[in-house]
This record gives structure tokens, C-alpha cells and sequence, in this order.
């Protein structure tokens, strides 16, 4: 019976020393599963094709404002003490707190960057980046021909499909 019970003692030790590795490597990597998921979720939970069409539209006025709020809301909730040292140099709490949340967003859009290259497309399921911006995903042609065509039909092109055709400023379209 001595042999089992040490047999069982050695699983005891093991399954601790397991846990304790366990415990360590999480304690390590704990402080930054937060900005991991942060990152994780802007690389693959948001559609950075219709996103940009929308900051481009003037939704980056959003994110100024919105990060913006968190600065105040944060400095006022969570102020410093004492300000903080950053090479030497002493800073306030506001700009502790915009130095934090700045760097939040370029991430962010980092993350955005890498989406539209194509980057994560093996592990997120993404869509790819257009092989032409210039056509906007709808047909032009009407009735399976083309406006280009040299003989006349004896019929109207000039009716309205429902598209407007006209384009973005320069900025904004690409």
C-alpha cells in the first residue's frame, strides 16, 4: 500500500505545482487581458470596410467627441494624487488620462489598418477590401447592355434607377 500512496501524493504535488504555474502565468498576463480584448475587438468584431466610409463621412467627430468625454469623465472620476512621472517630467491628470486614451485609439485604428490590408483575414472572418474603389458594388448597365453601344435602340436611356451617381469629394472617396 506505501507505493499508492505515494503514487497519490506525487499526483498531489503535481496537480499543485500545475495550479501554481497556472496562477503565475495568469497573475503575469492579467493586468493586460483588457487591452488584448480591446485590440481583439477592433480587429475582428468590427467591419472596418463600412466603418470607414462612415468616418469618412464626417463620423470622426464622433470619436474626438467620445474620446474626449472619456478624458473629462476618467480625470474627473479616477484622479491623480500626485502627477505623474514621465521621463522626468511631471504631468497633470488630464493629460495623463489623454495620453491613456490617445493611445487607446490608435490602436483602435491600427487595428483598423490591419484588417483592411488583409491581415487578418485567415483568423477573422472579415471582408476582403475591394478589387476596384472607383464601383460602388451596383451595375450601371441597363437591361444587360451598356451605354456605350453605337446604334441606337429607339429607346430612352435617360430614366432613373434609383442610384445616384454622383461621387464624394476627393477625401472622402478614398
Amino acid at each position: 500500500m506505501d507505493p499508492i500512496i505515494n503514487l497519490f501524493q506525487s499526483l498531489g504535488s503535481l496537480i499543485h505545482s500545475v495550479l501554481d504555474v497556472v496562477w503565475a502565468v495568469l497573475s503575469l498576463l492579467g493586468p493586460w487581458l483588457p487591452l488584448v480584448g480591446w485590440v481583439a475587438f477592433w480587429l475582428c468584431a468590427v467591419n472596418w470596410q463600412r466603418l470607414r466610409s462612415l468616418l469618412a463621412r464626417g463620423g470622426w467627430i464622433g470619436i474626438v467627441l467620445l474620446a474626449a468625454m472619456a478624458v473629462l469623465v476618467w480625470g474627473n472620476v479616477s484622479p491623480s494624487r500626485e502627477g505623474v512621472d514621465l521621463f522626468g517630467l511631471k504631468i497633470s491628470n488630464f493629460v495623463e488620462k489623454t495620453v491613456y486614451v490617445s493611445g487607446l485609439v490608435s490602436l483602435m485604428f491600427l487595428a483598423g489598418a490591419l484588417q483592411l490590408s488583409g491581415f487578418c483575414a485567415q483568423w477573422c472572418d472579415v471582408p476582403a477590401p475591394p478589387a476596384d474603389d472607383h464601383h460602388h458594388g451596383h451595375d450601371h448597365s441597363h437591361g444587360g447592355h451598356d451605354h456605350d453601344h453605337p446604334h441606337d435602340h429607339g429607346h430612352d436611356h435617360s430614366h432613373d434607377h434609383g442610384h445616384d451617381h454622383s461621387h464624394a469629394p476627393a477625401l472622402a472617396h478614398h
